[in-house]
């Protein structure tokens, strides 16, 4: 792709995570192209931040707390950066998200990015999402809220269908085909996981992502989100969308279309060609990543999900069909139960079985809304998606024996 006569301005969310880093790696190798205005995070790791803003000249960054602020303008200053605007609070985030730029990315992990999301649509700039929360919990206010063309998915399995659909029309798709790696734990029995510590759970075969991620895909939930992830952004119905184990981790995901044809999208497991993709589309960014040697001996396997031992794709699918503020409830819960495994306080197979227990609760007929029952697609609102995350949060802690209601996800 020829070089931009202008380089597209990028507002990067969660710039400290796992995302953040690689965006801003290709950012640092596509200068002609893109550059940061601004960065968003949530400030526990200051040094890191304000070499950020020193490599990239942001003019503003916002942390999450006065504290955190107060940090990074130490080590702005003892790197000679003067000038640069800080935006601190629990809305710094969002109130950048809503800022003047070509493309912001969305790279915070969990429910905390629900509101950037928002924000960013609502301003009418295009928003690259890695943040798979905001768009499972917000649902059809995510969705309503986005013009044709202002939202292209950053996860690589739906990058991955995003460019396999630009190859068919919306009425030809027959279904889709999510792949998964399978996690550190393929083909181990449930029983096998019964004794499985934090440092095996993030002990991932392929990818190298950040805890919660990283915990999420040992125990499926992950790929769980992203079934409601994929229903939401292409308008598939969930009985048209499948999961499949792929080891590999080269096929990112697929198009089936009714002629029979497949369309997939296949490279080296690299998060840096889906945030090209993402930050550059409807163009590609030349050289982003290496190509898969089509000449060296190879072979893909597909293989079935066992639902017995990971039940969270089966989970979410319960979740993803009842809509409304389910699937809020369903990444609440989770985020709530994956801290409690990380801090020793909860078994592996703990984390889904907290989460069923809580997804079971909230679609109880008989519970009533006030009490933390279900709010069907037609009467949701932002409140009542809050209401329902901060319900599951409490419902979590409590059956899980934690004092307080958990995190609301953190910024990278």
């Amino acid at each position: 792709m020829p070089t931009q006569s202008v380089p597209r301005r990028v507002i990067l969310l969660g710039s400290t995570g796992s995302i953040g880093v690689q965006a801003l790696d290709v950012v640092r190798t596509h200068p002609g192209d893109l550059t940061v205005t601004a960065l968003a995070a949530g400030g526990a790791q200051p040094d890191l931040l304000a070499d950020q803003v020193a490599a990239t000249g942001a003019a503003t960054v916002a942390v999450a707390t006065d504290a955190a602020a107060a940090t990074l303008e130490q080590a702005l200053a003892a790197r000679g950066v003067t000038g640069t605007e800080i935006l601190a609070g629990p809305t710094a985030a969002e109130t950048l998200a809503g800022r003047e730029a070509d493309v912001v990315l969305n790279g915070i992990t969990g429910y905390a990015g629900l509101r950037p999301t928002l924000a960013a649509l609502a301003a009418g700039t295009r928003l690259a999402l890695a943040n798979k929360e905001s768009l499972v919990a917000g649902q059809c206010l995510v969705t309503s809220a986005a013009q044709p063309g202002q939202l292209t998915p950053v996860d690589s399995e739906h990058s991955a269908i995003h460019q396999a659909l630009r190859g068919g029309q919306p009425r030809e798709v027959r279904r889709l085909v999510l792949t998964a790696s399978g996690g550190p734990f393929r083909g181990r029995s449930r029983a096998d996981l019964d004794q499985v510590t934090v440092a095996d759970a993030l002990a991932h075969p392929t990818w190298a992502m950040g805890r919660v991620v990283t915990v999420n895909s040992a125990t499926l939930v992950n790929k769980g989100l992203e079934l409601i992830e994929a229903a939401l952004l292409f308008g598939v119905p969930y009985d048209r969308i499948e999961v499949v184990v792929h080891p590999q981790s080269l096929v990112h995901s697929m198009a089936e279309f009714w002629d029979g044809s497949t369309l997939a999208q296949a490279s080296p497991p690299d998060m840096r060609l889906p945030i090209a993709y993402g930050l550059s589309w409807p163009e590609r960014l030349p050289d982003v990543g290496r190509p898969i040697d089509w000449t060296a001996p190879t072979a893909w396997t597909f293989e079935p999900v066992d639902h017995v031992t990971f039940p969270a794709v089966r989970l979410a699918r319960r979740a993803g069909e009842a809509a409304g503020t389910a699937p809020a409830v369903f990444n609440a819960a989770n985020e709530v139960a994956v801290d409690a495994f990380c801090e020793g306080r909860l078994p592996f197979l703990g984390i889904v079985d907290a989460v069923a227990a809580v997804l079971d609760r909230h679609l109880d007929p008989a519970r009533p809304v006030s009490s933390g029952g279900h709010v069907a697609d037609a009467a949701l609102t932002l409140a009542a998606v809050e209401r329902a995350d901060a319900w599951a949060r409490a419902e979590a802690a409590a059956l899980i024996g934690q004092p307080g209601a958990g995190t609301t996800g953190k910024e990278g």
